[in-house]
């Protein structure tokens, strides 16, 4: 992943086709490991394509991958019986409960901002 990042950054600084040398270069600025085949990897995969396109190419790829959110549970419970349904929905209002709790212990932190 630290890959991909340092390409997108060379492309995004201009560099519409950064080579390994540029790729270790940025990721030896932030002191992260360089794996030269990696590097390869990714630059014989992408050779001669366009980012937008790749960008756009992985998305339409992904939106197809199922999230395992909770909509997908309760659809799936719920075309199996009568009673399936009830379930998830009583998982998903435990889940709201947990977030709501923590958002409050954030907000009063004893002291205001505007103060």
């Amino acid at each position: 992943m630290k890959i991909v990042a340092a390409y997108l950054l060379a492309v995004l600084g201009g560099n519409s086709s950064p080579s390994a040398k540029d790729l270790k270069n940025i990721l030896g600025s932030v002191g992260a490991e360089v794996d030269d085949e990696k590097i390869e990897l990714l630059l014989s995969s992408v050779k001669g394509k366009d980012v937008t396109e790749l960008i756009a190419s992985g998305r339409e790829k992904l939106a197809s991958v199922p999230s395992g959110g909770g909509a997908a549970m309760a659809v799936a419970a719920g075309g199996g019986g009568g009673g399936g349904g009830a379930a998830p929905a009583a998982e998903e209002s435990k889940k709201e409960e947990k977030v709501e709790e923590k958002e409050e212990s954030d907000d009063d932190m004893g002291f205001s901002l505007f103060d």
